[in-house]
């Protein structure tokens, strides 16, 4: 599988009597070649097949391309390069194919030195981003110390017969148990109606730290940051995820699974970037923008403003 190329995305205002220091994103943006200086470098997962098998309601396959659209217009800040590598598409309903030519590119964004930003897609790019950072790692450390941050309704930690947007979690587990690595997994915004007690079982069983979406009030941001502190000390790398369904459905109703509950937008961008502070940071996505069920592109543009947060 290879990437497909999606520049003709990237269009939006222009303010050409402003100067240089008016640009916006769709001004910025390169496509990616290997030549490039570092800088960040987006790569999508466009794919349906995890959220179906996971029997969810379909259509974050083209939530790459909404995020690009909704990204293109915002006011650049930044002084590194910005480049798209494109889309990594499912044929078919080869997951796992599109999960493995995925991971390969972002273990190639990495070795190049660049930030990768994945665009969802359904959740199963968690264990795709996950796969291609620790490929990356492993070329220089046998056992790196990666921290999962994730923000969810959802544990994703499922059994199931095949992989879908709902196992990416227990498929990492698997992984590092087979590489010898420690599974660290922080789960911020569980939704304790939406998991079954198995799934708090298994979570228990794995040593999961977590946070219902009940605990993740504005009114309790500092008991909060010092968990996300704490977590951040015992460990040496970062893959930081979000899942648009942590969101009340308020705010991002274009998912396939809306919380009745969810986190405010305001305590999740004030996690993320105490997150992207640590320092530690070496990939990141966006998961589960299903843009048929979008209204106004809410929750595109909130991931939008999330990935833009990412961004020096």
């Amino acid at each position: 599988m290879t990437a497909h190329l999606t520049m003709a995305l990237w269009q939006g205002r222009i303010d050409a009597g402003e100067g240089a220091s008016a640009l916006r994103w769709h001004q910025w943006v390169q496509p990616f070649s290997r030549e490039q200086t570092p800088g960040t470098a987006l790569v999508g997962l466009a794919c349906d097949e995890g959220v179906s098998r996971n029997q969810g309601r379909t259509g974050a396959r083209q939530g790459p391309s909404a995020l690009r659209k909704a990204l293109a217009n915002l006011a650049w800040r930044g002084e590194r390069g910005l480049y798209d590598s494109g889309d990594i598409e499912c044929v078919g309903s080869d997951l796992e194919g599109a999960q493995q030519a995925y991971a390969k590119q972002v273990s190639q964004l990495l070795d190049q030195g660049h930030l990768p930003l994945g665009l969802g897609g359904g959740h199963e790019i968690a264990y795709a981003s996950f796969l291609g950072l620790a490929e990356h790692l492993r070329q220089h450390e046998p056992c790196p110390r990666i921290g999962i941050l994730n923000f969810d309704a959802h544990f994703d930690l499922r059994h199931a017969a095949q992989c879908s947007s709902g196992t990416p979690f227990r498929q990492i587990a698997e992984y590092c148990h087979a590489a010898g690595m420690a599974f660290d997994y922080c789960c911020l915004g569980v939704s304790e109606l939406n998991n079954t007690q198995a799934l708090f079982e298994q979570a228990q069983r794995l040593n999961v730290r977590y946070r219902l979406d009940r605990q993740m009030q504005p009114w309790n941001v500092p008991a909060i940051e010092d968990y996300v502190e704490a977590f951040l000390s015992g460990i040496d790398h970062l893959y930081m995820t979000v899942c648009l369904d942590v969101l009340p459905a308020s705010q991002a109703p274009g998912v396939s699974a809306p919380s009745a509950h969810g986190v405010d937008l305001m305590v999740v961008e004030h996690l993320v970037r105490q997150a992207k502070a640590s320092g530690k940071l070496r990939m990141a996505d966006i998961a589960e923008l299903n843009p048929g069920l979008d209204q106004d592109q809410r929750t595109a543009r909130i991931g939008a403003r999330l990935l833009a947060s990412l961004v020096d």
